[in-house]
């Protein structure tokens, strides 16, 4: 079974796990592109969320290889500065995921 994984900074990575979420943390461009192209490798990867910021930052050469291959998709995920209080974190994903993809997923730890 694939996974969906969420790179993102660590500001906003403890949201995304008390989601349920496996996330990959990069606080630095360079980090994020090799972290990237580490889940673009794994064989488990089947969705791969990554903060909007760290997406702007990917060289060209690894958008060539997300956009020439079919798995893992990849995302863009827009980060709000500050998540609303009380806001359901998990629905807030999965409507990202559903308007990005066309499909409803369920999160759940796996």
């Amino acid at each position: 079974m694939y996974k969906l994984m969420v790179l993102t900074d660590s500001d906003t990575a403890d949201g995304f796990r008390l989601a349920g979420v496996d996330v990959a943390v990069a606080d630095s461009p360079e980090m994020a592109r090799k972290t990237l192209n580490a889940l673009l490798d794994d064989e488990a990867s089947g969705i791969i969320a990554v903060n909007e910021k760290m997406m702007a930052e990917i060289d060209e050469r690894t958008q060539q290889k997300i956009d020439s291959i079919y798995r893992p998709i990849v995302i863009s995920l827009p980060i709000r500065e500050q998540l609303t209080i009380g806001e359901d974190h998990r629905a807030y994903l999965a409507r990202l995921i559903r308007r990005a993809i066309g499909f409803d997923i369920t999160l759940r730890r796996g």
